[in-house]
């Protein structure tokens, strides 16, 4: 923006959109890239100008990667070559080549100049941020503090006419829009919603244009840009919140009020007036007359700074601390590098025959999938987008309005409907408590339920500290689909239409999803005769964040109804004859069976299994004593990082004390969900099979074999990108800025309308992650390793300009293990370059039980006995 144009209302609108969160209400949460306004420019530039523009802190404090590197966390050799191409990339900036830029001497001593300052130099604080310079004008001025005057007021406004739940009364004339709405009110108010007359006569008697608001607080036109970002980014929760509900137009809940960005604003200036004329009269003149001298602009040139050199230095060297293990071992495996000790005996006292099972490429996945292999020996796992290809809206036969179930860039065009749900589940559980219904929120009601059933709330209490189990107040991923329901998939001819969707799917549409999905991970032939297809979901009681535990790539919500249409079309005869016609012949003794996957209670639960003939349902019933010790054995290796959990006892009675986890209501980290990720690899599951990583990787299964034009690849990352790396970057800033990037601690949160949470009654939305989902996280970029040629990997890029960007700005990493040879290729510099890893060798870890049971912290990267 131009300070020196005059004022564009619709252009200062569009640019304040694109600069404030863009986070959902909370039962719609998604994952995404928090500094997403900054995502055109490179990776440590868009850190630096955010820090510069709004004071975020986007970096770890430099005392904690010195640390780091004293403990041996950041190693030494990694430092060493960053440092080095620091020093080049200085020479190139200065016109000179790398080659001739500095000579013997010269260069040690530039390197040894640049260590000492990296590892021992105090340097320079960040400047004040460039954000709220009229905030503080006010207080300079004229002594009023607008935020503590307003935002009280303001914020009951907007949460009451979005409330989406939690209020017993709506809002008058609450479909009319939010300016609309406040102007009933007041006209039908014995007492006015302001404390003077001017404010008041400008909602009845105006327009309430913003520039004419603008011009009796500012007086300049040049200004007014600067204002409104001034003023949004006082409390960028609810004004970020207005702009994604302005944007999503009711795709959140149809019920939600309209509202606009615009006239949130105007009502806010309005307040502004008020407070005003409260304090001063009309003793007041226009902001502008008061300046001295021009304001900084906000979006001007960021002028270097060496502090922010040496943080990009140090992340670059943390990063890649742990990526050159990885890289180095995707490229050698168990063979190379003999056991130090026997390998113990595989734990498997039952026999099944082997079978396959399509997982979601979620990070939570990687040890189930370990297990899985582990305990049936032959079985294959793949890992896919947890919408299974299949995008839709789904509506359960008891929900008012249909939801997205699919990654969120992508608008579906089809209606799943579930019908003869009994949902005997739900209907138990609502019936057993009256405290959960709207009569306790009102007048009567409340004071009847507070005087009988309030008596026994004490006891409740108690009784769930010391025998915690399930409640109504419990979010599980269980009941989002009805196993008994019946699911509209089948589209009749002609396609029933609803709301501008089409109701289910063409046999030709449901064959090209379930091509699609075979093809892209490269399970197109050698069926075994049972396939599983597995979404995922949480639950839990403590946790208002709920959405952001379940399936990303199904828009916040479980993969149960995903898994059950893929299996669904799978299985149908004609589906499968148009498959064979396309080369994937599937024998009518390959059958499809969907499940869930509760990762917080490690519980499994599969659809449809009465459908199963004989043989199968007998092969199926061997399978889950396989399943039940996988769960068992996953749910003690995540205990590990549990405080007060001793995970060094029998999987079974830990996987027990697992499940109360969930279900108590002052556990505030029923799970860490995405916590430490850092990686995801796209290739063959014996590319990486060999590799103990963690829990710390997306596994999306890939076989450059089966994709010779690359649209396989191209829908993998396209998915990828977007959805792993907004997880990673979500945890990335809600870890290194929790108080303004993340969401604070999780035990002084208020929820506000179903929206969002506030730390008080009239604090602002947080936005990000709570501390306790992210404490323990590894702030890094993610890594996406690609099993594929780099040549041909940046061709399939380019037919994309949204995917690559992500990779082109480094804002999400991108390396390739080329197939023919493992060469390594890394993106650095606008282009794929080779990659030698400094790693010489990797522990190898004959029995990771031991490990896992009895290590509580983040673990290196080890080769697996296999």
């Amino acid at each position: 923006m131009d300070p020196h144009l005059a004022f564009d209302e619709e252009q200062a609108l569009h640019a304040l959109r694109h600069f404030l969160p863009s986070q959902a209400p909370l039962k719609d949460f998604i994952h995404h890239n928090t500094l997403h306004a900054f995502q055109d420019r490179r990776f440590h530039e868009g850190l630096h100008a955010a820090s510069e523009i709004f004071g975020y802190s986007t970096y770890l404090p430099l005392p904690e990667y010195r640390r780091m590197y004293s403990e041996g966390r950041i190693s030494e050799d990694v430092l060493n070559r960053e440092l080095e191409r620091h020093l080049a990339q200085q020479a190139l900036a200065a016109g000179r080549r790398e080659s001739s830029a500095l000579h013997g001497n010269d260069k040690d001593r530039s390197f040894h100049s640049l260590k000492e300052r990296v590892l021992h130099e105090p340097l320079s604080t960040v400047r004040e941020p460039r954000i709220g310079q009229f905030r503080r004008l006010w207080k300079d001025r004229y002594r009023v503090n607008l935020d503590k005057d307003v935002h009280p007021l303001l914020f009951r406004l907007l949460g009451n006419y979005l409330d989406q739940g939690i209020a017993i009364w709506k809002f008058p004339s609450g479909h009319d829009g939010l300016l609309a709405s406040v102007r009933a009110v007041e006209k039908g108010s014995f007492l006015s919603l302001f404390r003077t007359e001017r404010a008041r006569r400008l909602l009845l008697e105006t327009p309430c244009e913003l520039s004419d608001l603008l011009a009796l607080l500012l007086g300049d036109e040049r200004a007014y840009p600067t204002y409104l970002f001034d003023q949004a980014f006082a409390h960028p929760g609810w004004s970020g919140m207005v702009a994604v509900l302005e944007e999503r137009k009711g795709v959140v809940d149809p019920a939600t009020s309209p509202i606009s960005l615009r006239d949130a604003i105007a009502l806010e200036l309005l307040l502004e007036i008020d407070a005003l004329d409260a304090h001063l009269g009309d003793t007041w003149a226009p902001l502008a007359t008061k300046l001295t001298s021009p304001l900084d602009d906000l979006f001007a040139p960021i002028p270097p700074n060496e502090l922010f050199d040496v943080l990009a230095i140090w992340q670059n060297a943390y990063e890649w601390s742990w990526f050159d293990q990885i890289l180095f071992g995707l490229q050698h495996s168990i063979s190379e590098h003999p056991p130090s000790a026997a390998p113990t005996p595989n734990p498997n006292p039952e026999s099944s025959e082997p079978f396959a099972a399509i997982v979601c490429i979620d990070d939570r996945s990687c040890s189930l999938r370990r297990y899985l292999e582990q305990f049936s020996p032959g079985t294959r796992t793949y890992g896919t987008p947890g919408f299974f290809n299949v995008e839709f809206f789904f509506q359960p036969e008891h929900a008012l309005y249909p939801t997205k179930v699919c990654p969120a860039p992508i608008q579906p065009r089809h209606l799943i409907r579930e019908s003869e749900a009994p949902n005997r589940r739900k209907q138990r559980k609502s019936q057993r408590d009256s405290h959960y219904s709207r009569h306790s929120q009102s007048l009567l009601g409340g004071w009847a339920l507070g005087s009988t059933m309030g008596f026994t709330s004490a006891f409740r209490l108690a009784a769930g500290i010391f025998r915690p189990g399930e409640t109504p107040a419990m979010v599980s991923s269980f009941l989002h689909m009805d196993p008994q329901g019946r699911l509209s998939i089948r589209a009749t001819d002609p396609p029933e239409q609803e709301g501008g969707l089409q109701v289910g799917f063409s046999i030709r549409e449901q064959a090209d999803r379930v091509e699609g999905q075979l093809r892209s991970i490269g399970l197109v032939r050698d069926f075994p005769r049972l396939v599983y297809i597995i979404g995922h979901g949480a639950s839990s009681v403590n946790n208002i964040h709920y959405a952001g535990y379940d399936c990303g790539a199904c828009s916040g919500r479980a993969g149960s109804v995903n898994a059950r249409v893929f299996a669904t079309m799978a299985n149908d005869s004609e589906v499968r004859t148009i498959l064979a016609q396309r080369g994937i012949a599937l024998s009518p003794e390959t059958l499809f069976l969907a499940g869930l996957h509760d990762t917080t209670r490690d519980e499994m639960e599969f659809y449809d299994e009465a459908l199963l003939p004989a043989r199968h349902a007998e092969a199926h019933r061997a399978n889950r004593a396989i399943f039940d010790k996988t769960l068992n054995w996953n749910a003690r290796e995540r205990a590990r990082r549990f405080a007060g959990t001793d995970a060094n006892r029998e999987p079974a009675a830990v996987h027990r004390e697992v499940k109360l986890r969930s279900v108590s209501l002052f556990e505030p980290r029923p799970e860490w969900n995405h916590a430490t990720n850092a990686l995801c690899i796209v290739g063959r599951r014996q590319s990486n099979q060999h590799l103990f990583l963690d829990r710390r990787a997306f596994l999306n299964s890939y076989d450059y074999r089966e994709d010779p034009n690359g649209d396989s690849l191209l829908g993998i990352l396209r998915a990828v990108a977007p959805v792993c790396g907004g997880i990673n970057l979500e945890y990335y800033f809600s870890r290194v800025d929790n108080s303004r990037l993340g969401a604070g601690t999780k035990l002084s949160h208020n929820v506000m309308g179903l929206h969002g949470v506030a730390n008080g009654m009239d604090g602002d939305l947080r936005t990000g992650l709570p501390f306790q989902m992210t404490n323990i996280h590894e702030p890094v970029r993610l890594l996406v390793v690609v099993e594929q040629d780099p040549e041909f990997l940046v061709q399939v890029l380019n037919r994309d300009e949204a995917t690559a960007e992500w990779f082109r700005n480094e804002w999400v990493l991108l390396a390739a293990v080329r197939p023919t040879d493992k060469a390594l290729f890394v993106w650095k510099e606008d282009r794929m370059v080779p990659y030698h890893p400094l790693t010489g060798t990797l522990p190898v870890l004959p029995d990771p039980e031991t490990l896992v049971r009895e290590e509580n912290s983040t673990l290196p990267v080890y080769l697996l006995q296999q």
